[in-house]
């Protein structure tokens, strides 16, 4: 879902379950990790933004050192991304180790935001049962991205499989993050067409959420509105528990969220907004979280005119930060992170430190600020 997923978002996944299963043995000691760092301080003590996060791939933390970086910068969470498998596997390297542990003793909450249906689905049960996956516009039934959520056989594996990643990664929070392929299509069989793609991904997540509280009941879920999913659901309902994530890729960094007219590609910041809005409707501002790319160099790098440079230094305008912050506080949204994807040991060695402690110094004062 980040930038850099965008270019590469397209699966070829193989089977997980003989992964899982193996991994399995080891997620005992994965889950000593997930202790908090430290207590909490009073609540009236507590910044506006209660997240006050960054999302990065393996490779980012491990070229640079980023627990004690979001530490200095008054973070409060780092996420991992892209896909559950890559994550899975990472945490279960000695270098995934050594980051878990690192940002426990720090207080530092780690999450993991992830593109999961290739995994939670595996391509090859097309196979034995062709209805588990989606059908497209001219009616046949395909296995390039997402699923039939009308196919009880497929929620059930679905399900099954976002248990088996949850003993494996294990949110400090409680918050988890399973989304839908990268702005792919849903299903068009005759009992999905008549829901949205949002609809749709509701569908699963309610299911996913049933499942998830099975085996850890604090619980909660993320329905990310992004892409072909920035419309509000219109015939589903949320179960308690899931939570909006907003994530506006297709907005100009050049000027505040807030200006409604401006426009990047096909949409406009006032649309963007209205979407909002409407899923604030639907599913309240209590957890409601801002998935930006305020810091993500994979976001900028791709949308640069080809012939496009192999690096770019984030364009920083700390002005349409704040006024960002403002735009997401008015609503109630008190949870804010950001893709920092690629902001890694080269770009360092390229471009020096990112505005990383304006960033969580704006985040952290916001009441001072407001």
């Amino acid at each position: 879902m980040s930038s850099l997923h965008a270019r590469n978002g397209e699966n070829a996944p193989v089977s997980r379950r003989g992964f899982l299963r193996s991994a399995a043995a080891g997620s005992l000691a994965l889950g000593g990790l997930a202790a908090r760092g430290k207590a909490a301080t009073a609540e009236d003590a507590k910044p506006f933004f209660q997240t006050r996060g960054v999302v990065l791939v393996p490779s980012d933390v491990t070229t640079w050192d980023w627990p004690e970086q979001a530490k200095r910068a008054g973070l409060s969470t780092i996420g991992t991304h892209i896909f559950p498998h890559q994550v899975a596997e990472f945490v279960q390297t000695d270098e995934g180790r050594r980051f878990l542990e690192r940002c426990r003793k720090l207080g530092i909450e780690v999450e993991h935001e992830l593109h999961s249906i290739g995994d939670l689905l595996p391509r090859e049960l097309f196979e034995r049962d062709a209805t588990m996956f989606r059908m497209n516009e001219s009616g046949d039934r395909v296995a390039d991205c997402n699923l039939c959520v009308h196919s009880k056989a497929a929620v059930e594996v679905a399900c099954e499989n976002a248990q088996k990643y949850a003993r494996l990664l294990r949110p400090t929070t409680g918050r988890y993050f399973y989304w839908i392929d990268d702005g792919r299509p849903m299903c068009h069989c005759p009992q999905c067409r008549g829901l949205s793609d949002s609809d749709q991904a509701l569908v699963l997540e309610n299911g996913m959420l049933r499942a998830l509280r099975e085996i850890d009941p604090r619980a909660t879920l993320a329905h990310l509105a992004y892409a072909n999913t920035y419309r509000a659901p219109t015939q589903v309902k949320p179960t308690e528990g899931i939570f909006l994530e907003f994530a506006p890729i297709h907005r100009n960094y050049d000027v505040p969220f807030s200006r409604r007219d401006s426009q990047f590609g096909a949409y406009t910041h006032g649309q963007l907004l209205d979407d909002l809005d409407a899923n604030l409707e639907v599913f309240g501002s209590r957890g409601a979280q801002a998935l930006e790319y305020w810091l993500d160099e994979s976001r900028f790098l791709r949308h640069l005119k080809p012939p496009r440079p192999e690096r770019v230094k984030i364009p920083w305008s700390r002005e349409v930060f704040r006024a960002d912050l403002e735009t997401y506080a008015k609503r109630g949204i008190r949870h804010v992170t950001t893709f920092a994807v690629k902001v890694d040991g080269p770009y360092i060695k390229h471009f020096g430190r990112p505005p990383l402690d304006e960033y969580g110094a704006d985040l952290s004062d916001w009441p001072e600020l407001g």
